[in-house]
């Protein structure tokens, strides 16, 4: 059997945004890693953080590149954001952390300069950034750094569809989803590829309660939501459900209303949103105090204070925090890959 064509794929799904039904009075716009399926974890600590370490030989500051990128990608206010966005902000904390200078002396590690990797960024922010966009530039501009970006976003694509599998939704999504879908049209919004983002909820059986999926390549999750709106629906008639600050600012750049799925209280959120929320969307209550006092428990979820410049900072002791978390996801996702454990 002939595995169809990903760029078809990719431009059949396009196509179905751009053509959103709009059926019903209400739109509900999801994210889906880390929001619908436990997956920010295991994708970032088993592949991202350890393909940074693999690309650029930092195995020597393990310890520190996987506290900061933790932070930055899971434990933060900047918690799902762009991949590459990302990286800026990983190298940047790293060079601006008071201990890392003797720390890369000592080891005689470089950082690599990100100068190609800023420009890019710079050049497609407001367009898309993802690896079609990138390739695309990689072609204009000769650069052999910025090719190195490029096929470590790539082999992080082919490992995550490779080892992280079989991770289902949380409980209370599939209700929510059925319940949702009764009365509203809903739309994936996320900065996950397309392919991953169709595998993992036709995986799940998921696929059938939404009209579109929008992945990375498709702009941001703000022009997903415009563009299945089209100014189709009342500002209070329009909801997003996402996990992180940066789903709020694309609920926010289309008037829409937000609801957080809280980190670390994701079972929680689902069900409240099954057996309250929905219903005051429904019913035209969610706005208001209501709301607010959601996206304070969101806003108090997640820490913007970088953890190693507070007064008493401890790196060992930091570093061994999650190292139960760690050790757990490794366990399951990648038993013979490498990761530092620090004993007692």
């Amino acid at each position: 059997m002939l595995r169809p064509d990903p760029k078809e794929t990719l431009k059949k799904a396009r196509e179905r945004l751009q053509n959103f039904p709009g059926t019903q009075k209400f739109l509900i716009a999801i994210d889906s890693d880390g929001c619908v399926f436990d997956s920010m974890n295991p994708k970032q600590i088993v592949v991202f953080h350890p393909k940074i370490m693999e690309f650029y030989e930092l195995w020597g500051i393990e310890s520190y590149l996987r506290e900061v990128a933790e932070f930055v990608n899971l434990f933060s206010k900047i918690r799902g954001c762009n991949r590459f966005i990302a990286l800026q902000y990983i190298y940047r904390f790293l060079k601006e952390r008071p201990d890392m200078e003797k720390v890369l002396s000592e080891k005689s590690i470089l950082l690599p300069d990100t100068t190609s990797l800023d420009d890019y960024i710079k050049t497609y922010k407001d367009i898309s950034l993802g690896n079609p966009t990138l390739e695309e530039y990689t072609k204009k501009i000769s650069e052999p750094s910025l090719s190195k970006f490029l096929e470590w976003s790539k082999s992080v694509n082919l490992t995550i569809a490779k080892k992280i599998k079989n991770i289902p939704p949380f409980k209370w999504v599939r209700e929510s989803l059925e319940l949702a879908s009764k009365k509203a049209d809903l739309v994936v919004v996320s900065q996950t590829p397309y392919e991953a983002l169709d595998r993992e909820w036709k995986e799940h059986g998921l696929d059938g309660y939404v009209d579109a999926i929008a992945g990375q390549e498709m702009g941001k999750k703000a022009d997903h939501i415009r563009i299945a709106a089209q100014k189709r629906y009342l500002l209070d008639k329009m909801l997003m459900i996402g996990d992180a600050p940066g789903d709020k600012k694309a609920a926010d750049a289309n008037d829409a209303l937000f609801y957080p799925i809280v980190p670390g209280r994701e079972t929680q959120s689902w069900e409240k949103l099954l057996e309250e929320a929905l219903p005051k969307f429904f019913e035209g209550t969610f706005a208001g105090d209501y709301q607010k006092d959601l996206l304070a428990e969101f806003d108090r979820a997640l820490p913007s204070e970088l953890p190693w410049l507070e007064t008493n900072y401890d790196h060992r002791e930091s570093y061994r925090q999650r190292q139960a978390l760690r050790k757990a996801l490794y366990e399951r996702f990648d038993p013979r890959g490498k990761l530092l454990v620090m004993e007692d």
